[in-house]
């Protein structure tokens, strides 16, 4: 990925949005309409929202050895603490002792820990190293297994060290078309170890027949829904006059609209003085919000903005489902200047530079259940 290997090195982490649309582009660059996707370790949660967001591009997924969560939470006790992964990151990486979490049966092979220690150091640096750790303490993707609506291989060994067990056992219940294999060992490189049954059980699952009628179709996928509204409108509009708000109007609509074009960003609706979008990344989703709160308040203009991912569906030429109603009802609760999101948007964005408030967890009309509330910050193009 960006940063490591033989790819060029920069200051900062590529976000998953940064990942998947590598992912993406690296695809339609070869000409590949669908494909299998195997994602590995860390790069599972890459992987299960690139099929999310983009399943007309996905056949089937296969997660090796990987995690819904990269570090420990309250609610997700299966990983360590983002303070030990870093500790022995500290002592390990680059070092032969590192072959003991990743490698454990090749334990007193010299050459081989002073080969994966070589390996590691012409990877990415320590401090690199830190960076990404820091940035994946973040990543979190247990809200969006529901929407991974394609057949799914969990690969995981019983005693791997460096993605426990449980992770694997976590996937397999909550995604929906999970086939699990747990297989004895204890190394987390999958080609060491029973590498056979590794490469048999990924060339099996992904060579059997997959008609488009296993899953729902590609007429649903994972969105960031943006709704915006100008607040004090009425009012506005009174002391104004209709043509003078009419034209007001028009100016906030090409300025939103350069801003969707410019984040990549899809305009489903402008009905009255709201505006509803759908964007294939919630960062980009984000700063595009916040860029429309700042233009709008240059033409005098005070705007508030609401945020959800959830899974969506075409209906003509509009979309809908449940995180439609979602993100409309945070909108509602968002003051002027105010970009608000919901916990799920907050999660996917690790290592993008965004910065949220907590604003307090809100009933949304309509919707079951209480829901946190964030408030974006800092918000600028990084």
């Amino acid at each position: 990925k960006r940063g490591q290997g033989l790819s060029d090195r920069f200051e900062g982490v590529p976000t998953l949005e940064e990942r998947m649309d590598d992912v993406r582009d690296v695809l339609r660059a070869v000409g590949s309409r669908r494909t299998v996707v195997l994602a590995y370790s860390e790069g599972g949660p890459m992987g299960a929202l690139f099929t999310a967001t983009y399943p007309a591009m996905v056949v089937r997924l296969i997660l090796l050895s990987s995690m819904a969560r990269f570090s420990w939470a309250p609610d997700y006790p299966h990983s360590p603490t983002i303070e030990e992964i870093h500790q022995h990151a500290s002592a390990t990486w680059g070092k032969p002792e590192s072959v003991r979490l990743f490698a454990p049966s090749r334990v007193g092979d010299v050459a081989f820990g002073e080969t994966l220690a070589r390996y590691q150091r012409q990877s990415t640096s320590p401090s690199a190293i830190k960076r990404l750790h820091t940035a994946n303490d973040q990543i979190d993707v247990r809200a969006i297994l529901p929407q991974v609506h394609r057949p799914t291989l969990i690969i995981q060994r019983r005693r791997d060290r460096a993605v426990k067990v449980a992770h694997g056992r976590y996937l397999a219940d909550h995604l929906p078309d999970a086939e699990y294999l747990e297989l004895p060992g204890d190394d987390h490189f999958p080609w060491e170890g029973d590498s056979d049954r590794v490469t048999e059980a990924i060339v099996r699952f992904a060579a059997a027949p997959s008609a488009r009628s296993e899953a729902p179709g590609d007429e649903r996928w994972l969105a960031t829904v943006l709704f915006t509204d100008i607040v004090g409108s009425t009012e506005l509009a009174v002391r104004l006059g209709d043509s003078a708000w009419r034209d007001l109007q028009q100016r906030f609509h090409a300025v939103a609209r350069s801003e969707l074009e410019a984040h990549r960003g899809r305009e489903i609706d402008t009905a009255g003085d709201g505006l509803f979008a759908t964007f294939d990344g919630p960062a980009r989703a984000v700063r595009c919000a916040a860029a429309m709160v700042r233009r709008a308040k240059g033409i005098g203009l005070d705007l508030r903005a609401g945020l959800h991912t959830g899974e969506v569906e075409n209906a003509g030429s509009k979309v809908s489902g449940m995180a439609v109603h979602v993100g409309a009802r945070i909108s509602a609760h968002a003051g002027a200047g105010q970009v608000l999101v919901s916990t799920t948007v907050k999660d996917l964005v690790a290592g993008s530079g965004l910065r949220f408030e907590e604003r307090g967890i809100k009933p949304l009309k309509g919707v079951p259940g209480d829901w946190p509330l964030f408030q974006a910050i800092d918000s600028d193009p990084v």
